[in-house]
């Protein structure tokens, strides 16, 4: 399995799961010209999903939307436009070709977030960002994961220190906001095993975080448990790639 990080953060987020035989989207949101420069940079047109999976109905990760009305579409919420629509419920997993999807619900302020724990058979990814929390039955799915893209969206000094309105802040840091850089390390930590080979940080607030901090204050809880292999961070406007090439 492989993955690339299209776009992760507050203007767009879009991920794409690839094995041999199955080519997955999470999520549709940046802008169309990015989005179609980012499948031309990767040799694909976007009739070439196996289908497009969403995990939830905020615009920074549906904006494209329309344009995926011809791809099989699974999604928490529905898309009544979809030629073919599949409707996401937590805690019941489904099959795209060779990829077992496993949904797990998260806590954000809309109806119902999802994120993904994905099989190939062989090795096993988790997808998560848009939650104040993860529940610790929901956490046992994700142990032992081979690759994890986690959110770590904000630093508390330097969200509180921005110019975002206090409510704005408030609600970030509620349980239906955002993962803070030391909730994600926190949650990583009980989630990584000797198993896991590669973590790359998402969705990080371009205003109360950087690459820096949030990798620094991940990097404590993981030097606690002794990981020492590959982490990184997700961008805006960037492509990240990992998994098996």
């Amino acid at each position: 399995m492989r993955y690339t990080l299209l776009a992760s953060g507050s203007k767009g987020n879009a991920c794409l799961i690839e094995t041999p035989k199955t080519r997955i989207l999470i999520d549709c949101g940046t802008t169309k010209k990015y989005l179609l420069s980012c499948f031309t940079d990767l040799e694909m047109k976007f009739n070439d999903l196996d289908a497009l999976v969403l995990t939830h109905n905020h615009g920074d990760h549906i904006s494209q939307l329309k344009h995926f009305y011809d791809v099989p579409i699974h999604s928490p919420f529905d898309v009544v436009e979809a030629l073919n629509f599949n409707l996401v419920k937590p805690n019941h997993g489904f099959q795209i070709n060779d990829l077992t999807l496993y949904p797990i619900e998260l806590s954000h302020d809309t109806d119902i977030v999802i994120g993904y724990i994905i099989f190939d058979g062989y090795e096993k990814l988790v997808y998560i960002t848009d939650t104040g929390y993860i529940r610790e039955e929901d956490l046992i799915h994700c142990v032992d994961a081979n690759y994890i893209i986690m959110e770590s969206n904000y630093d508390p000094v330097l969200l509180l220190n921005s110019s975002r309105p206090y409510l704005t802040k408030m609600r970030i840091m509620s349980d239906r906001g955002h993962l803070s850089n030391d909730k994600a390390g926190f949650y990583l930590s009980q989630i990584v095993t000797p198993n896991t080979s590669e973590i790359v940080l998402a969705h990080l607030s371009e205003e109360a975080n950087n690459p820096e901090v949030a990798m620094a204050s991940v990097r404590k809880y993981l030097d606690e448990i002794g990981y020492n292999k590959s982490l990184k961070v997700a961008y805006q406007h960037k492509l990240i790639r990992g998994g098996t090439q």
